[in-house]
């Protein structure tokens, strides 16, 4: 908890799975979507007229697939704006970034269910949580997925070669959907964005499902995560609403489940300075 993050950065290795925000003077974060693809157009439509070029960055923080009612419009919405955003001057491919929520963690897992133990059981509990929205939105029966549980490892094969095929049918998809990076920073170790939480008794490094199931008491640290002056979450398991705390954000404004579609931008600093609900 005390070793700054500026050092704990520098101890770190650069890998694929974090993403560095470099040279930005403001950081744009999107709440958990959940196929909410008519408010993230409306969202994002916002935000362009407030997005600054160059000083301005932009993380997403996982959950675009799931329970909502347009899966598949929302990974092109996404990829779609993505472009927008690149084709104006000053812009990188590294100043936006997108986060692996739960949902696609789910799906991830989804893609290798013949090798579970319990395959069955498995995507039982993915279709109480989400998942099916997503199949069905890329014309997928989970119908067929448990009919295929029960038949054999040979069979769900074949179920998840259907899944991976309709992926690759969306020009994009399979592009950003394998490209999701498990936590973001500034590279002055100022800011950290995670999905649905972390636990603060481990390095950033050892977090694993943490990010994506998140750990009790969000926010309520005595002291700076490993001396980030915020951690940012854009998902709360528990739907409890954007949260400010003394070291920490909920940016989930419960999209999804009854709520609004919520972006935050954050100073350098870590202080909110501007807001968008939908």
């Amino acid at each position: 908890m005390r070793q700054g993050g500026a050092a704990a950065l520098r101890n770190m290795v650069e890998t694929d799975k974090f993403a560095i925000l470099r040279g930005g003077r403001r950081v744009w974060t999107v709440g958990a979507i959940h196929g909410e693809a008519k408010r993230l157009m409306a969202l994002h439509d916002a935000l362009e007229t407030r997005f600054d070029v160059p000083g301005d960055r932009l993380v997403y923080t996982g959950n675009y697939l799931g329970h909502g009612p347009d899966v598949r419009r929302t990974v092109a919405e996404l990829i779609d704006f993505r472009s927008r955003l690149l084709g104006l001057p000053g812009m990188f491919a590294a100043d936006i970034v997108f986060l692996r929520g739960a949902q696609e963690e789910m799906w991830q897992k989804l893609l290798q269910l013949q090798f579970a133990v319990n395959p069955r059981e498995v995507l039982e509990w993915m279709l109480a949580h989400g998942i099916g929205a997503t199949l069905t939105a890329y014309g997928l029966s989970p119908e067929a997925g448990l009919a295929a549980a029960r038949d054999g490892a040979l069979s769900l094969s074949r179920w998840t070669g259907r899944i991976r095929a309709a992926i690759a049918a969306q020009p994009g998809h399979r592009d950003l959907l394998s490209a999701l990076r498990r936590a973001a920073h500034d590279v002055e170790g100022r800011l950290l964005f995670v999905h649905a939480g972390l636990d603060p008794a481990r390095p950033l490094a050892s977090q694993g499902d943490r990010f994506w199931w998140g750990a009790p008491g969000f926010g309520a640290w005595p002291e700076p995560y490993e001396g980030f002056r915020r951690v940012i979450r854009g998902y709360d398991p528990g739907h409890g609403g954007i949260a400010h705390f003394a070291h920490a954000i909920t940016a989930d404004g419960g999209c999804g489940f009854g709520g609004p579609l919520t972006a935050l931008c954050l100073s350098a600093e870590g202080e909110i300075v501007d807001r968008i609900d939908i």
